[in-house]
């Protein structure tokens, strides 16, 4: 069996990519500043300066430093280095969104778009993705000779179809170059765990520490991994799948089939479930859109709502728990529909069952939060699609990116 080994390649890459984003977390910096913050040497960080410069990813500024001591050249990354563009398909809601960011990853222009019916061939899914893309070019006044990349966030597995349809409709993974042929630019895929945790290397809380966890909780629920500053994939890259973990034997039937999953009870329709458990007349057992749900569970102030909040922060703790145990971050972030209108009143139960309950000092230093970034999902997906203009000037290995 061969064994997966760093090469020095992958080495330069990693090296690349910390630059790029200690960069774009301080604005502007120098070669030495640099080498401290990444803890580079300055031959190290002066040779990977260089590469970016010579494919204009960063640029210099001119004299960086005050009155005191000798000026030396300023660096910032080049946002008019070239646009890319993140597109997001939610084939449950027949609903697509296209964003366009420069490349220091600022958005600027975003274009909707509902479908009529259902989102269930590959045909009607790449006829939408080229429209709001066009759209989203459009608003932004981009020439698609100016864009680097595209990035489509889908729900689903990367390497074969799913066995259902519950999150994607198989086809579509199975056309993705009918995709790239038709868009005629430069396409990457990705789910949305893997595209959170990138926005957290890139944006978040990857800019502080090198071990993290992303979770989103929504519909589904799911657990982006970062190690060592490095996104796990698994060797199927499948990685990252805790909401099929077993939360309880033979418990609640999860939408995969399998009882018990973890997302059965931190899922959108695993919450509405405990509310019916605890108050099966209650009004909002019928809402039928999710999204809404979860905003009325948060502003409710009875007590069943309360109660229900309540025992769905004691069910996050108890499986973050095994997460530590298993990863051991040094943060957690939570994001998706539940963080947003939930996890203010679940995370003092939460974080106080996570440090009772892991092994030793494994929750010690832990901290647990709401992501910081404005649409993780989106800024995640356009993150790797720049990452996906790197490699294919050189400057990345294959193995930092989805095999597709």
């Amino acid at each position: 069996m061969a064994v997966d080994r760093r090469t020095s390649r992958d080495i330069r890459s990693e090296s690349r990519l910390t630059v790029m984003r200690t960069l774009l977390a301080a604005g502007e910096s120098t070669r030495n500043r640099l080498a401290e913050d990444t803890g580079l040497s300055v031959g190290t960080v002066s040779t990977v300066v260089s590469d970016l410069l010579k494919h204009g990813i960063i640029t210099e500024t001119g004299q960086f430093g005050g009155l005191i001591g000798r000026p030396t050249t300023g660096l910032r990354t080049n946002a008019d280095r070239g646009r890319v563009v993140a597109v997001y398909v939610d084939v449950e809601e027949a609903y697509l969104a296209a964003k366009v960011y420069d490349a220091e990853l600022g958005e600027l222009a975003l274009a909707e778009a509902t479908i009529e019916g259902r989102l269930e061939d590959a045909d009607t899914v790449i006829d939408a993705i080229e429209r709001v893309l066009c759209a989203a070019l459009d608003r932004a006044r981009t020439n698609r000779d100016d864009v680097l990349g595209v990035g489509i966030l889908l729900p689903g597995g990367m390497r074969r179809p799913v066995k259902e349809a519950v999150a994607v409709p198989n086809p579509i993974w199975l056309h993705l170059d009918r995709l790239r042929d038709r868009l005629r630019l430069p396409v990457v895929v990705e789910n949305p765990l893997k595209a959170r945790a990138t926005a957290e290397l890139w944006l978040g809380a990857g800019r502080r520490c090198a071990n993290l966890v992303t979770v989103t909780l929504g519909i589904g629920v799911g657990a982006g991994i970062v190690q060592d500053g490095v996104l796990t994939r698994g060797s199927s890259d499948s990685a990252g799948e805790w909401g099929h973990t077993l939360f309880t034997f033979d418990g609640r039937l999860c939408r995969c089939g399998r009882r018990g999953c973890v997302e059965a009870y931190l899922g959108v329709d695993g919450i509405r479930q405990t509310l019916a458990e605890i108050a099966p007349e209650h009004p909002l057992t019928a809402e039928a859109g999710r999204r809404r749900f979860l905003e009325a569970l948060g502003e409710l102030p009875d007590r069943e709502a309360t109660d229900t909040v309540e025992r769905t922060a004691h069910y996050l703790g108890a499986a973050l728990t095994d997460l530590v145990a298993l990863v051991n971050p040094e943060v957690i972030t939570l994001s998706g529909w539940t963080a947003r209108f939930l996890c203010e009143h679940m995370l003092p139960i939460v974080r106080l069952r996570v440090v009772e309950e892991s092994p030793g000092d494994a929750a010690a230093d832990l901290a647990i939060e709401i992501s910081s970034i404005h649409d993780p999902g989106m800024a995640g997906i356009a993150a790797v699609a720049l990452e996906r203009f790197m490699r294919d000037v050189g400057l990345v290995t294959t193995k930092m990116l989805p095999a597709i």
